[in-house]
């Protein structure tokens, strides 16, 4: 059975484009979120396969879903305005997650940062909890770094544990150089999709990122604010689709998002 869910995030390449859209049950009123319906409007008719959001927008959404896999936000316990980082906890249980038409739970894994005992707690239950239900479990490793960006051995590290507490497909950072990447992509021995992080204004190197994520192995991305941020989500969309989907070249794909 969990085969089966698994099966409606990724396409029959067993590669996927996930369009993570759960960041208002912590940012509050974020620029790009202001009418979920045409984003969900505009992911349908692009190719994207799956989707990160909260509780409220599968309650308010689910008939606007299409066919996209419904990846659930189980997770939360503060917003952007807490003065102070403090413990994550789980919010909906994972039973609660399968009424809402969820086909995936997704928690955080915060390695190294104070957030790290708790989030362990909340994957570890998760992955029990998950497993009696088929349900898969997807992990976001965040790893701090020693120094301003985190490097493939920190990311790689944060990718095992995830991987090791149970989570069935893992949501992490790339990092370079691409062979030292493809390393720790294979020791993780779970899927890993790359994440988009924070809005960027260079969609040349976004989409180099992508690509050689690919290249090295990775099973797709999972981006947020760089598509439904951007002046063109679909052709965003289109683009990441290209890269993850087909033969795309950064050139192609560059393309895409200029159309």
């Amino acid at each position: 059975m969990k085969e089966l869910r698994l099966r409606r995030l990724f396409a029959q390449d067993q590669r996927s484009v996930i369009v993570a859209f759960d960041h208002a049950g912590f940012m509050g009123n974020i620029p790009g979120l202001e009418d979920i319906g045409q984003l969900l409007n505009t992911l349908t008719q692009t190719g994207v396969d799956s989707v990160i959001t909260t509780v409220g927008v599968a309650k308010k959404y689910r008939k606007d879903f299409g066919q996209l896999g419904l990846i659930l936000r189980v997770d939360g316990g503060s917003t952007v305005r807490n003065p102070k980082s403090g413990e994550l906890a789980i919010t909906i249980s994972v039973e609660d997650a399968l009424r809402l038409g969820a086909d995936a739970v997704i928690c955080m894994g915060m390695i190294g940062f104070p957030e790290e005992p708790s989030t362990i707690r909340n994957l570890t239950a998760l992955a029990a909890e998950a497993d009696r239900w088929n349900v898969p479990l997807v992990a976001e490793m965040l790893v701090k770094g020693e120094q301003k960006e985190a490097s493939v051995e920190e990311i790689g590290f944060a990718m095992r544990v995830g991987a090791e507490l149970g989570a069935d497909l893992i949501k992490t950072s790339m990092a370079l150089p691409v062979d030292e990447f493809q390393r720790v992509l294979k020791a993780c021995y779970r899927p890993v999709v790359i994440l988009g992080g924070a809005k960027v204004d260079d969609e040349e190197a976004l989409l180099t990122t992508v690509y050689q994520a690919i290249q090295a192995g990775a099973a797709g991305v999972a981006i947020g604010r760089n598509v439904w941020q951007h002046p063109n989500p679909l052709g965003m969309c289109r683009a990441l689709v290209s890269l993850v989907h087909g033969e795309a070249t950064i050139a192609q794909a560059l393309a895409e998002v200029k159309s």
